[in-house]
């Protein structure tokens, strides 16, 4: 059985493109947005210049936040969820609940569907927490994987992964059946044989 939805009608769209120090002025997360039907998923709003990045990004596909009704933090780093609140509307969702206005309900993220084209497996490594959304779209499986990994060259050895093992497992599972890769910090990626594992 495969990791990979067996939709292909999700539309994928980078709405800030992240970096790390050694890239960047500073750090910001990729924040990416999903579509599917009456789904519109906001993936990682992190931190960013400026939270304008990310709603000038939003407008352009015509959406103001309010009209985003999930939001997906792959873990629980500042640096991945700061301007999560631009959502308060939104259904928030992270490795063991969905929470909503002033309540949750515990779920495992293991195989939460949100529709037959978009899922969430558990991907721990870069943190215990991590969960990679899988979103099948014409063109393929993209998976937008948090900091698995930060950008297409890794970091090869994390340096505040808590379980290397745990660490190469979750890449090689989203490697099994990514088309394209979205890291953390850094613009979408094709894996390759040299992508760190």
């Amino acid at each position: 059985m495969t990791d990979a939805p067996l939709g292909r009608d999700a539309a994928f769209h980078v709405l800030a493109t992240g970096y790390t120090s050694s890239t960047g002025p500073g750090v910001a997360a990729t924040v990416s947005l999903i579509r599917d039907g009456d789904l519109r998923i906001v993936f990682d709003p992190g931190m960013v210049a400026h939270p304008s990045v990310i709603l000038d990004a939003l407008a352009a596909h015509g959406l103001e936040p309010g009209d985003v009704t999930d939001v997906v933090l792959s873990h629980h780093h500042p640096d991945n969820v700061m301007n999560a609140g631009l959502f308060a509307g939104a259904r928030m969702h992270d490795h063991k609940a969905i929470y909503e206005g002033h309540g949750w309900t515990d779920r495992d993220a293991e195989g939460y569907a949100f529709s037959g084209s978009i899922r969430l497996i558990s991907t721990p490594g870069h943190s215990h927490e991590d969960i990679t959304l899988l979103a099948g779209t014409p063109e393929g499986v993209v998976a937008l994987a948090g900091d698995l990994w930060w950008r297409a060259d890794g970091p090869a050895d994390d340096p505040v992964a808590p379980d290397r093992a745990q660490l190469r497992a979750s890449r090689d599972r989203v490697l099994a059946v990514a088309d394209l890769i979205v890291p953390g910090h850094g613009a979408p990626f094709t894996p390759t044989p040299t992508t760190p594992r």
